[in-house]
């Protein structure tokens, strides 16, 4: 019989093993023993398998070596992939040989229930569990859809600083520090050196690590997350909707197709994510006001911002994600354009995905007009020398042009159906303690 050693080793290649031996390294996930027999939670990087244990199979001595190793110890196994309906991945290791690499000490994860914040606590190691290796297989797959996505559309990748001198939306929650004797900001978007890249290529996307220095108590924020903008020259509001539009149907589609053992994990309503795809329903920001209103919410009146309540009901009201559209100048920044046919709102869009996840992107159509960007720019109090390049993208053929920002972790949390954002990211930093 063929002996398969590869530590390389998938979920999917595992399966084309059937009825042949493979080595592979692995850690003990969970266990549990009767006598003569004894189960396994394998995680071998790749994922999880369940092995069996027989006495009668490894000797008295080894198994009983073999059903006292503690969780997360960490083997190199040896054994026969067989086929077993009942587990999620269709297979099981019959387990023929082992050695032990590293006996683990005292393991403070158990699989019994721990708060959130313990788990916070320990997120460099909770994230070896099933369901968190669930939820970042399912976002290493939407970071991949990403790139995929935006190559197939020609799209050009860009990398906007992380370390600016000016605010897309304002320096109000923004980290302040100095670079060398000047003022400087950890970026909030790479929109406006997006903007910039647009001109000389057309078509960009970034994808980068984000900050908001606000200290807010909700399960959607965070104080450092990743997010996925693009910009495009030569192209107006409703373009960039249709784009948005694409891009989120590519990535639940994909994760539908290449996450099912994942999202069966998690316990995912696959059906909810199969009828969020399709066209998404668009309503003005004044009839979502007139529809909250009309519905029993007396907190919010035109020119308030949404919270989560509102957004909630407004995304249940279609079951789908939702583009709210036209909402008024005096609240957005100070980059939108207003709209030409209706003074008093700018042409842009959040889009709201649906079972109350709240916004997962925010885009709009720029001002492509000097004079325009310069008078809104004084309007906005803003230091006009910070911003001159940007000025000068309107005096070199300038052009209409629109984009997005896409929130990788928020986007996550909706897609694998899992409530807290912290539980999206591989590693909040130490910033993202300040959020609960």
């Amino acid at each position: 019989m063929k002996i398969r050693r590869d530590f390389k080793l998938n979920i999917n290649n595992l399966k084309e093993q059937l009825g042949q031996k493979v080595t592979l390294g692995a850690w003990i996930a969970n266990k549990r023993s009767s006598g003569k027999i004894a189960f396994f939670q394998l995680r071998y990087g790749a994922g999880f398998i369940q092995a069996i244990a027989l006495k009668e199979a490894l000797g008295e001595d080894k198994y009983q070596q073999l059903r006292h190793l503690p969780q997360e110890t960490s083997l190199k196994v040896t054994g026969l992939i067989k086929e077993n309906d009942r587990e999620l991945s269709g297979i099981e290791l019959e387990i023929e040989d082992f050695e032990v690499i590293s006996e683990a000490i005292d393991y403070p994860i158990t699989p019994k229930e721990h708060g959130v914040e313990f788990l916070a606590d320990n997120r460099h190691i909770w994230i070896r569990s099933k369901k968190q290796h669930a939820i970042l297989t399912v976002r290493n797959q939407i970071i991949k859809s990403t790139y995929d996505f935006f190559e197939k559309e020609g799209f050009l990748k860009t990398d906007p600083p992380i370390l600016t001198s000016s605010a897309p939306e304002g320096t109000t929650e923004l980290f302040n520090t100095k670079y060398f004797d000047e003022e400087a900001y950890l970026s909030q978007s790479g929109q406006l050196y997006l903007e910039a890249t647009a001109m000389a290529f057309g078509k960009v996307f970034s994808f980068g690590p984000t900050f908001r220095a606000e200290k807010s108590k909700t399960r959607r924020h965070l104080i450092e997350f990743w997010m996925i903008e693009a910009e495009m020259a030569f192209c107006n509001h409703d373009e960039s909707l249709a784009l948005q539009e694409a891009f989120v149907n590519h990535l639940l589609t994909d994760v539908l197709e290449k996450c099912q053992e994942q999202l069966k994990v998690l316990g995912r309503d696959v059906e909810a994510l199969n009828n969020a795809r399709g066209e998404f329903p668009r309503i003005k920001y004044k009839d979502a006001i007139k529809l909250l209103k009309e519905n029993g919410f007396d907190d919010i009146e035109y020119g308030d911002d949404f919270g989560s309540p509102h957004e909630t009901f407004i995304a249940n009201s279609y079951n789908k994600p939702v583009f709210i559209t036209h909402w008024p100048l005096d609240i957005k920044p100070f980059y939108m354009i207003e709209d030409p046919n209706e003074p008093g709102v700018v042409l842009c869009a959040d889009l709201i995905a649906p079972e109350g996840y709240g916004e997962i992107i925010g885009g709009s159509q720029r001002i492509d007009d000097y004079d325009t960007l310069l008078e809104n720019i004084k309007k906005h109090d803003l230091n006009l020398d910070a911003y001159g390049w940007y000025l000068d993208l309107r005096k070199y053929g300038s052009v209409e042009h629109a984009g997005f920002g896409l929130g990788l972790e928020r986007t996550v949390a909706w897609i694998t159906g899992n409530g807290h954002v912290r539980e999206t990211a591989p590693f909040p930093r130490l910033l993202n303690r300040l959020t609960p």
